[in-house]
């Protein structure tokens, strides 16, 4: 089995990318909470720092809709690779693949005022109440399609 799932604050703003086959994708890495009390009883806060990359839809709407400091929720699988170091020697790392996001912010609200709406009358200037559908022609009961 193959399964990463993991809640994180996105470690910066994500940006969307292009493969040469104009694939969108996003790299980005989210920080998560790890937290212990050491031997000496005295408590200790550090973050992992876990490598994601998500692909078409999902890179998109992460790009748009979340940015650095927002949490998320991460399903993937773990992607391990090797590359060439500076100094000729194999260095290995991870990536975690998404399949699945989980926005966990409530969206921010914006500094637009509240509209205003008037409430529409339904009292004519003489006191009567108005009906509201007087424009479509005579009135009917409905006695009159009853048998």
């Amino acid at each position: 089995m193959n399964s990463f799932q993991g809640i994180g604050r996105l470690t910066a703003t994500p940006e969307l990318q292009y493969t040469s086959s104009k694939r969108p994708y996003c790299r980005f890495t989210i920080a998560i909470n790890n937290n212990y009390t050491n031997s000496d009883g005295k408590k200790v806060e550090q973050a992992d720092f876990i490598s994601c990359v998500a692909w078409n839809a999902t890179a998109e709407n992460l790009c748009k809709y979340q940015k650095k400091g927002n949490q998320i929720g991460v399903s993937g699988r773990l992607h391990p690779y090797s590359y060439d170091k500076d100094d000729g020697s194999k260095g290995y790392a991870y990536d975690i693949v998404v399949n699945q996001l989980e926005y966990l912010d409530s969206k921010a609200k914006d500094d637009r005022p509240e509209p205003e709406y008037e409430e529409p009358s339904s009292v004519t200037s003489n006191g009567e109440e108005e009906d509201p559908f007087a424009a479509f022609g005579d009135s009917i009961s409905a006695d009159d399609y009853l048998d």
